[in-house]
């Protein structure tokens, strides 16, 4: 099993809508985050995409890190250190 990558340090802020389905990119590797874009199967990373549907349209905050104890949402962890 491979480890997800940080693709960035900081979250992602995307407009969602209420019912919207997303595919969060767990392995960090995908083309078109914070989206996976199936680039990368769960057979060569061990990992598979978090889907979930947005509760309320607004803005949402992903992880970026691939750290944060509440994915696929950003808790803060990349601010912390190591």
């Amino acid at each position: 099993m491979a480890n997800p990558v940080a693709s960035q340090s900081s979250p992602y802020i995307i407009e969602v809508e209420e019912g919207q389905t997303i595919a969060w990119c767990a392995c960090g590797r995908s083309g078109s985050q914070p989206r996976c874009d199936g680039t990368h199967s769960k057979e060569e990373t061990g990992l598979a995409p978090i889907v979930f549907k947005a509760e309320k349209s607004g803005n949402i905050a992903l992880c970026g890190c691939r750290r944060s104890g509440n994915k696929p949402y950003c808790d803060g962890t990349h601010s912390k250190g190591d």
